[in-house]
């Protein structure tokens, strides 16, 4: 059996599903041209990230297709129930990249309070003509210790993201109606361990709360933070996108900005991704990523090998 990797695949994934006998191309297909490769190599599972879209048409049309899988968590890059009441299966590895999500977003949240987003901008054009106006600039930097971090969503990205608040000394709070408790074990490199008890609050109480906010949810219909929302934020608050792009209303995350409600924002994914909108790439206060939560090699072996285990279960 064929395994398409159309977005590529971690090398000790591909070695799993060779090892079980499957023969794995990870030859990028071009969007168009990808229902005519599937069925002149008579792919029989297919496995994408992002970039790749597997709509109706494209199910539909290659009838040789057993198993659809998504190399990440969300899965709006597949119509799932098409797929499914046409008897495809469809998996996906939804544990293996939150660890790295969750450091995202403190590097956007470290960045955030001590000004790197911007002196990395500064530094290479002035850092040898300006230095010590710029170290005045950006010497009025916080702690993120003893402040309150705030969690819309709290799925296995949201509670990895509130084990490092805990445990770098951060109060955490988290709105989610479907986990309306819960108790996180923090592990540490000497096999001790702390655990933590929290409760869901509303998403009104938590963002009046809220020192900093970091939102991780899937796709949405409508903004989870518009310009409602940000008003009920402490002034000089912050906020962090590292979950879909068009959870955030960003013309009213500009204007919270622009009228310092906000002190920075960290995103990684973006309404008009993959073409970010140039008041957004611009603007001073916004620390930038282009969706790499998941890219690092840890959790993208992690990801080959959960793909590659679903795999061999499901179709050997």
């Amino acid at each position: 059996m064929k395994i398409l990797a159309n977005d590529g695949l971690s090398k000790p994934g591909i070695a799993a599903l060779k090892e079980a006998g499957f023969e794995v191309l990870t030859t990028t297909v071009a969007q168009d041209q990808l229902i005519n490769f599937i069925n002149q190599n008579k792919i029989t599972g297919l496995l994408v990230r992002s970039a790749t879209k597997v709509r109706a048409e494209l199910i539909d049309a290659c009838t040789n297709l057993k198993l659809i899988g998504r190399g990440g968590v969300g899965m709006d890059n597949i119509d799932v129930a098409h797929a499914r009441d046409k008897g495809l299966i469809v998996i996906n590895a939804p544990d293996a990249s939150s660890k790295s999500v969750a450091e995202l977003v403190f590097a956007h949240l470290y960045g955030g309070v001590r000004f790197l987003y911007d002196s990395n901008r500064n530094m290479p054009l002035e850092g040898d003509s300006n230095f010590k106006q710029l170290k005045k600039a950006y010497a009025k930097g916080i702690e993120l210790r003893g402040k309150t971090l705030g969690i819309i969503g709290f799925g296995k990205i949201g509670q990895e993201t509130a084990k490092i608040a805990l445990g770098i000394g951060m109060k955490v709070i988290y709105c989610d109606p479907s986990v309306a408790a819960t108790s996180l074990e923090i592990s540490f490199f000497d096999q001790q361990s702390v655990s933590f008890k929290l409760e869901h609050i509303s998403k009104e109480q938590l963002l009046k709360e809220s020192d900093f906010v970091t939102l991780h949810v899937p796709a949405q219909q409508k903004y989870v933070i518009a310009k409602e929302e940000f008003a009920l934020m402490k002034d000089g608050a912050a906020i962090v996108n590292a979950a879909r792009g068009g959870v955030i209303d960003e013309v009213a995350l500009i204007d919270a900005l622009e009228r310092k409600k906000l002190s920075f924002a960290g995103l990684d994914v973006f309404e008009s991704e993959p073409s970010p909108e140039i008041r957004i790439l611009m603007h001073p206060n916004i620390s930038l990523s282009p969706h790499i939560g998941a890219a690092t090699d840890e959790a993208q072996d992690r990801i080959g090998i959960e793909l590659a285990r679903q795999i061999i279960a499901l179709l050997k």
